[in-house]
């Protein structure tokens, strides 16, 4: 049963200059930007955060995909760096995806392609629709969030889109 969807609760902590606490599944963290740039640099910094919901959901839809298929994945790591191309000014992310187990080539190509079909690589390929409203009182509901089960979805219909032909 899905649950209805809780947002990610985002506020300032009026400590530093730019340090934000982040409440959403599982423990609060804080959000900050590095001491070079005015920040304490008490944690990852937003286009972090962006490599890491890039990385992990790379890393979640190959297991996931690997599992179903009986593929002998043992692990995934992805390192994702961060760049923006000062003539254009577009933002890229580039992936390092590691994968180990007793892989044959073409489970592993599989797997890559299944990569490039996370639900975070497809959101950050197309753009996002993104609205904004002024609300009247802050969110109270912001700690050990409940988390609706769209993400999940997404990703398993990744993994049998890709391989509806066997």
């Amino acid at each position: 049963m899905a649950t209805s969807p809780k947002p990610v609760v985002v506020e300032t902590t009026g400590t530093g200059t730019h340090q934000v606490s982040v409440a959403a599944q599982g423990p609060t963290f804080y959000v900050d930007e590095p001491t070079e740039l005015g920040g304490l640099a008490s944690g990852p910094t937003p286009y972090e955060l962006l490599g890491a919901a890039l990385g992990a959901c790379t890393a979640m839809t190959m297991q996931m995909y690997a599992r179903r298929k009986g593929l002998p994945l043992e692990k995934v790591q992805v390192a994702v760096l961060h760049s923006r191309d000062a003539r254009t000014g577009r933002d890229r992310f580039d992936r390092g995806i590691y994968i180990e187990g007793a892989l044959d080539e073409a489970q592993t190509a599989r797997l890559m392609e299944i990569a490039d079909r996370c639900p975070v690589h497809k959101t950050m390929s197309a753009g996002a629709d993104i609205t904004s409203r002024r609300v009247d009182e802050p969110s109270h509901d912001g700690h050990a969030l409940p988390r609706d089960s769209a993400h999940a979805l997404a990703m398993a219909d990744a993994c049998d889109r890709f391989d509806l032909t066997g």
